[in-house]
């Protein structure tokens, strides 16, 4: 019994320390030589390469590197021996873009990365993607169809994630065609009043959602949706099945036939979220905004462009803008959809993405639109590239927060930024 005891005891320590595994002793940093990592083009910019254990350099370190324009590295070397586990890059660019160091070292038979991307005159960057001649008109026929199909919201209490504050709801609407659902977290104040409103858009997946009960709890409506025509509370293994079979990769379907793209319902489904909150929640009217990171940048931009109710949008490191970049070498937006074959054989596919562009949904936004946009200039899945490139061609006010370091996630700092932001338009603050 004694030894039963000290196991389970011993088996708690170990679970215990194991929930509080953080980070690496190991590690490798890039850094550029100026603090903003900012440059202008022609310039020379120096990178600082450490590789550190416990934060102090490691001798005779073995490392290999890529260096050059983003996506498109033009040094590669490998195996290469730090004697004293630094090493000094250089680099530049003679036109607007971002310069990219990646670094591996191995250790004890490990492998460690670290990256920098320094900036070059990124306020000149323009997207290469040419906007449809009935790009407009497209879009406002497909809403316009879409809205002859009755809402008919279904509307399920959640009580268990109900707060003294907020009610919670599974809410559900019809789309673009009888019987297609959209699935969301609707979050309402529990006092009564009017209330400014939310809407929150989903990154690339298949996953339940919570919902945002924390604006909620701020005095905003607020409502989560998912894209997939599914309910947002089932058990995470569901998700994972649909994602590894009838939704893998779902983000290619259709990619030659603009009518049955499948962007095009999940995009209508935004919109008629918009709807959904206008008419079956307290809002007042006023304040309407959007905002998500990767895929829902993207939808957060398309969102804003096709409702003018929106009046403040935030898109984080905004994926899916100006995929047709890499038919001139420059890095292109997730998917990479042209970037492995250069776009040969693909030609319907290459007209039919100008109607599913982040940029050209970009270019509909108004000033009477607020916005705000951050991401990372480490970020190898949305290059900042794209990013800069996107946010130069709004014309309405804007505010950009890039936080270099980051890669495709958010620093906290980043993430209380946007909250606090996303507060003060709703005059919340």
């Amino acid at each position: 019994m004694r030894r039963l005891v000290l196991f389970c005891l011993s088996l708690i320590v170990y679970v215990t320390l194991g929930a509080q595994i953080r980070g690496n002793s190991v590690t490798v940093t890039v850094t550029p030589d100026h603090k903003d990592w900012n440059y202008r083009v022609g310039e020379q910019c120096g990178f600082i390469v450490n590789v550190l254990r416990s934060g102090t350099l490691i001798d005779n370190v073995k490392v290999d590197y890529e260096a050059g324009p983003e996506m498109y590295p033009e040094v590669k070397k490998k195996g290469v021996v730090l004697k004293d586990g630094t090493l000094t890059l250089k680099g530049k660019m003679e036109k607007p873009g971002f310069y990219r160091v990646d670094v591996k070292a191995y250790v004890d038979g490990k492998e460690y990365k670290g990256a920098c991307s320094a900036a070059f005159s990124p306020e000149k960057l323009q997207p290469t993607t040419v906007m449809p001649k009935d790009f407009e008109e497209f879009w406002q026929n497909t809403l316009k169809n879409a809205r002859k199909v009755d809402l008919n919201p279904t509307k399920r209490l959640l009580p268990e994630r109900c707060t003294k504050d907020v009610n919670v709801y599974e809410v559900s609407f019809q789309n673009m065609q009888q019987n297609y659902r959209t699935y969301g977290i609707l979050c309402v104040p529990v006092k009564e009043g009017r209330y400014p409103a939310l809407l929150r858009v989903p990154g690339a997946g298949v996953r339940p959602y919570g919902g945002d009960v924390y604006t909620a709890s701020q005095g905003a409506v607020t409502l989560e949706i998912g894209i997939h025509g599914v309910p947002v509370t089932m058990e995470q293994k569901v998700y994972d099945d649909m994602f590894n079979g009838a939704l893998m990769g779902y983000w290619e379907f259709n990619m030659d036939d603009r009518d049955k793209n499948y962007y095009k319902r999940v995009i209508i489904g935004c919109i008629r979220a918009l709807d959904y909150i206008a008419e079956y929640t307290p809002w007042n009217g006023k304040e309407m905004g959007v905002s998500g990171s990767s895929q829902g940048g993207f939808l957060t931009l398309a969102t804003a462009a096709l409702d003018k109710r929106i009046t403040y949008y935030a898109p984080v490191h905004a994926a899916l803008c100006d995929h047709t970049a890499s038919l001139q070498g420059v890095a292109c937006g997730w998917p990479h959809y042209f970037y492995w074959n250069k776009g040969k054989g693909q030609e319907k596919q290459i007209e039919v993405s100008r109607y599913y562009d982040g940029v050209n949904f970009a270019r509909l936004i108004t000033d009477q639109q607020t916005g705000w946009f951050s991401f990372g200039y480490n970020d190898d899945v949305v290059p900042p590239t794209t990013a800069w490139a996107t946010y130069n061609t709004v014309k309405g006010p804007k505010t950009i927060k890039p936080y270099q370091a980051t890669w495709h996630f958010w620093f906290q700092e980043q993430w209380d930024e946007w909250e606090e932001w996303m507060l003060k338009q709703m005059h919340l603050r």
